[in-house]
């Protein structure tokens, strides 16, 4: 499995708008469940910062993921673009393979 890993810390006051947004019924998610090769995203929120989040984005493989990116890059500029409001900033933390598998 691939999984993308990414920080965001959401705006005062907005987060229950990226919530809706990066959970599992939001924007995201079914943008996502379009591409062949996703698996699921996985949302995590920090107990000491309720602004801090984490995603992990998994997919089945290193190129489904880059497949979708190619093919929908301007849908995914597009939702990027709409979901800035809502984070007051973002890093990719990095891209990761499971461990132990093969």
């Amino acid at each position: 499995m691939y999984h993308i890993v990414w920080e965001f810390i959401a705006k005062e006051g907005r987060e229950e708008k990226f919530l809706k947004a990066y959970g599992p019924a939001g924007a995201w998610v079914k943008f996502f469940r379009t591409g062949d090769g996703f698996v699921s995203t996985i949302l995590l929120r920090d107990v000491g910062n309720k602004r801090r989040f984490l995603t992990i984005d998994e997919w089945t493989s290193k190129s489904a993921y880059a497949t979708f990116r190619t093919h929908h890059t301007k849908e995914y500029n597009r939702i990027d673009e709409k979901c800035s409001a809502f984070t007051e900033s973002e890093a990719l933390i990095g891209s990761f393979v499971t461990a132990g598998r093969k």
